[in-house]
């Protein structure tokens, strides 16, 4: 009886370059042989897996992502290094990112520092938006709201304490020590 390789957990290396043709001939081989070319969209079967130097310089470029979806409620929780949260469902957290996108339905109680937040649906709590708030027609925020810049559509709504300058602790101190010297 002849035994496979692969019964003892027996493979070939992984840099061989046969091993590597037929690797990339799964995902699709257009042209002479040897040589390969990027298939054009729609060219392949959407089950098998397709890697692109358009998706692996793409990815770094977006950063870590995640979303609360329709209907998922996050309760109790602290967000932190997470470049965006995209905001369906409901979330109350604590939060310290870079991007808040909370959607038409989607609502946000609790406290975030962030660089920009772009709110379609409500946010209500502390909110320090270190760069640029944008509130749309649909958005409603209400807190203690701190920002660099605020973006407001007709419709959209701002209520609680508002202050321009999103470290507004910083600016005093560092004010303060000017104004000794």
């Amino acid at each position: 009886m002849a035994m496979s390789p692969h019964f003892f957990n027996k493979r070939e290396p992984e840099t061989s370059p046969a091993r590597a043709s037929n690797s990339v001939s799964n995902v699709g081989s257009y042209g002479a042989s040897g040589t390969t070319s990027t298939p054009q969209p729609g060219a392949m079967n959407s089950s098998s897996p397709v890697t692109s130097a358009t998706a692996t310089t793409a990815a770094p470029q977006s950063g870590s992502k995640l979303t609360v979806g329709p209907n998922i409620k996050l309760k109790g929780v602290e967000i932190t290094d997470c470049d965006t949260l995209v905001v369906e469902g409901l979330v109350e957290a604590t939060m310290d990112s870079r991007v808040i996108e909370i959607s038409e339905r989607g609502a946000f109680k609790g406290s975030a520092e962030i660089d920009m937040a772009e709110i379609r649906g409500q946010f209500e709590g502390n909110l320090t938006v270190r760069q640029k708030l944008t509130i749309y027609a649909t958005g409603k925020v209400s807190g203690k709201i701190r920002y660099g810049k605020v973006v407001i559509e007709e419709g959209g709504q701002l209520t609680g304490d508002i202050q321009f300058g999103a470290l507004p602790a910083l600016k005093s101190a560092s004010q303060a020590q000017t104004a000794s010297v």
